[in-house]
């Protein structure tokens, strides 16, 4: 009994320096992947004569969020000191019709595609699935003919319409193949009922599907909203998004370089995509483990 007690003991310790062991290497991992982004945070609280004079890694002596204000109202972009704010608001008119229309049409490019079947289903998905994989540098040329034909050139509405088209063969995808899941003989009864095809997108379909709109606008606002090719490509001045504005800042110096000023932008910049998944994080392994990488 002594000697089953001493092995048990043995065990138990063996498994708690394992877990230590692991635990201790993802906190290491961890904040090997943190750094940068603490130092973006610090950064952006100091001065520039807290920035001189310590390391990259030293905390602020001074707290100020003046790199903050400065950044959102005043720091210059190109020939323009109006700071990131319009071009916030400009993504956000962005990102948010474009993530809305292009997860609608998604869902019911994958509703019809597994529910209603038709000769040439398989074909359509499979040029779908080939457009998900061409890369976004052999696009702009069609693009920006197309946008210039329907006068949408430099303009946020172009941007809708180029994130909508781009992003419709991700989207068809991720419901296509959640939805291969879904029993078919939901969509059978309801036939038999009399149900129409949107009335069994809207009332039997959509409902069913939370956890995969969850992941796909996720995916989607994530996509458009850290896009730069599309938004320096077809956009210009003040319809610009708030990347390329980004990058137009840092880029701007104006006598003293104020380092601070950048990362407190590019924090800002980066927002929204970090509150989402704060946010939905769960939401999107939860969709993920329910289906939405199935097929």
């Amino acid at each position: 009994m002594t000697e089953l007690s001493i092995h048990g003991g043995a065990n138990t310790a063996s498994a708690r320096l394992g877990r230590l062991a692991i635990y201790g290497a993802l906190a290491i991992f961890a904040a090997f992947y943190l750094m940068p982004l603490a130092v973006m945070v610090m950064t952006s609280l100091k001065d520039l004569d807290d920035i001189r004079t310590n390391s990259l890694l030293a905390l602020p002596e001074r707290l100020t969020t003046f790199a903050w204000s400065h950044a959102w109202n005043e720091a210059c972009i190109g020939t323009e000191c109006t700071g990131l704010a319009p071009y916030f608001v400009n993504s956000l008119v962005m990102a948010i019709p474009a993530v809305a229309i292009s997860t609608f049409l998604g869902a019911l490019n994958g509703y019809a595609l597994t529910k209603w079947r038709f000769r040439g289903a398989n074909l359509i998905f499979g040029l779908l699935l080939f457009g998900s994989f061409i890369p976004f540098q052999v696009v702009i040329l069609p693009m920006a003919q197309t946008l210039g034909f329907m006068g949408l050139s430099s303009s946020v509405a172009g941007l809708v319409l180029v994130h909508t088209a781009y992003g419709i063969n991700f989207t068809t995808l991720f419901f296509r193949n959640y939805y291969v899941s879904l029993p078919d003989d939901l969509v059978r009864a309801a036939t038999i009922d009399g149900a129409g095809f949107f009335t069994v997108f809207w009332r039997i379909v959509l409902p069913l599907s939370p956890s995969i709109i969850v992941v796909t606008v996720i995916w989607q606002f994530t996509q458009i909203w850290n896009d730069f090719l599309f938004g320096a490509s077809f956009t210009s001045g003040g319809s610009q998004p708030v990347t390329v504005a980004l990058n137009n800042l840092v880029n701007t110096t104006t006598g003293v370089k104020m380092y601070n000023v950048d990362m407190a932008a590019a924090l800002i910049a980066a927002a929204p995509t970090l509150l989402v998944y704060v946010v939905a994080g769960r939401y999107f392994i939860r969709g993920l483990t329910a289906g939405a990488v199935k097929g």
